[in-house]
């Protein structure tokens, strides 16, 4: 099995193992970041999509050998082809989980996805990430831009207070309704309400819904990877709560001259897309906002749509489009929303305008208000939840003698 030893080298502690899988071949190299509480394998549609296989490498190099030697591209298709690295993170499916949750922050992912890059050899990659893999993917770009050919930001959110979802009953549910899930059954249940689009699982699929079929996966693929550790959850959501980026980051960001696509479902209840919108106005001119008809796993409920971007965003880089021409490309006949400079209230330059920029302003701060004071009550409300199971009296069976 392919691992990747991190942390050590970078006096962290013990050292922790990330797991790996390459798929296809090609010059073009694409390192694939999941987010919170999923696995490499998450990235299916989108390695099927660049590469045309799902089938690892070391798989195929194992068969090689009965096969003769075959299966081997030329020079020309090698360089037109493209590589895909995904891995689990740190706390997570196949990867060593940390014993602290100050073990498990984006910037120290970020590192263990440099590392990986170092142990795969790789000086470049186009580098994709989905929800707090894209919190880490924007971390790896502001800590070693020179080593990223593009950068894609899947249903992304700037971390924090921005992690918090739209809160409504069917949020507030889907919440106590994970928190309690023990068994695969029972996540898969909350796993799909809470990545897709009601229209979309309602489909049918010959006789089935895609509720149904999806489902019997969800159960599957939990059931073999397990369920995910407490530790490895807990560190996982103190990476998303502790993620931001300053503006110095962003800056680094957006002026080291790799192209940026920020790629969001319109119905995501997860990461809400007016973040996305506004992560992509500070990454102007760099950033391309591509909105898609989905939920938060956009990318396989639209996996054609999310690859064609994908591919885009390589080809330009390839082409090396300039960041202005890129932002402004005009809308696509295939039907999706493409923005360059994400509107905001702040270009507006009238005197009315000024009013509902200062309300805009406002409005925004009684939100982040309204979720603090949530969070809060969240985290205070879960303390109590401990201190009450430490005070519970124990019961003693009486003894016979």
């Amino acid at each position: 099995m392919p691992f990747c030893e991190v942390g050590k080298s970078r006096g962290e502690g013990n050292a922790m193992r990330i797991f790996y899988r390459r798929h296809g071949h090609g010059s073009n190299k694409v390192l694939l970041i999941i987010g919170l509480a999923a696995t490499h394998d998450s990235w299916e549609p989108q390695i099927k999509g660049l590469t045309g296989t799902v089938k690892p490498n070391d798989e195929e190099e194992e068969e090689a050998p009965a096969a003769g030697g075959g299966g081997t591209d030329s020079p020309d298709e090698e360089d037109e082809g493209i590589e895909v690295c995904c891995f689990d993170n740190r706390g997570m499916g196949r990867s060593s989980v940390p014993t602290k949750k100050s073990e498990c922050t984006t910037t120290i992912m970020a590192k263990d996805a440099l590392a990986l890059l170092d142990h795969l050899g790789w000086k470049k990659a186009h580098v994709f990430g989905h929800s707090m893999g894209a919190m880490i993917a924007c971390k790896l770009a502001a800590i070693a831009p020179e080593r990223l050919c593009s950068l894609a930001l899947l249903n992304a959110t700037g971390g924090g207070f921005e992690c918090f979802p739209k809160i409504d009953r069917q949020m507030i549910s889907l919440t106590f309704r994970f928190l309690r899930a023990k068994t695969p059954e029972q996540r898969a249940l909350v796993d799909l309400e809470a990545h897709y689009t009601k229209e979309y699982l309602d489909e049918y699929v010959g006789s089935c819904t895609r509720r149904k079929i999806l489902y019997q996966e969800y159960v599957k693929a939990i059931s073999s990877t397990g369920m995910q550790s407490n530790s490895g959850f807990e560190g996982q959501i103190n990476a998303c709560w502790t993620h931001k980026m300053t503006p110095k980051e962003l800056d680094t960001i957006r002026s080291s001259g790799f192209l940026v696509s920020v790629i969001h479902g319109r119905d995501d209840i997860i990461a809400q897309l007016n973040h996305a919108r506004r992560l992509a106005e500070k990454l102007h001119p760099a950033a391309r906002m591509v909105e898609l008809h989905g939920g938060h796993l956009v990318s396989h409920e639209r996996p054609e749509e999310v690859n064609q971007a994908l591919k885009e965003l390589i080809k330009a880089s390839k082409s090396k489009l300039r960041p202005e021409d890129w932002s402004y490309l005009p809308e696509e006949a295939s039907g999706w929303l493409v923005l360059g400079m994400p509107m905001s209230p702040s270009v507006k330059s009238n005197e009315g305008a000024s009013g509902l920029v200062a309300v805009y302003h406002l409005l925004g701060k009684v939100q982040l208000s309204f979720l603090y004071f949530i969070g809060v009550f969240l985290m205070g409300f879960q303390h109590m939840r401990n201190v009450l199971r430490i005070m519970k009296p124990v019961r003693v069976a009486a003894s016979d003698s």
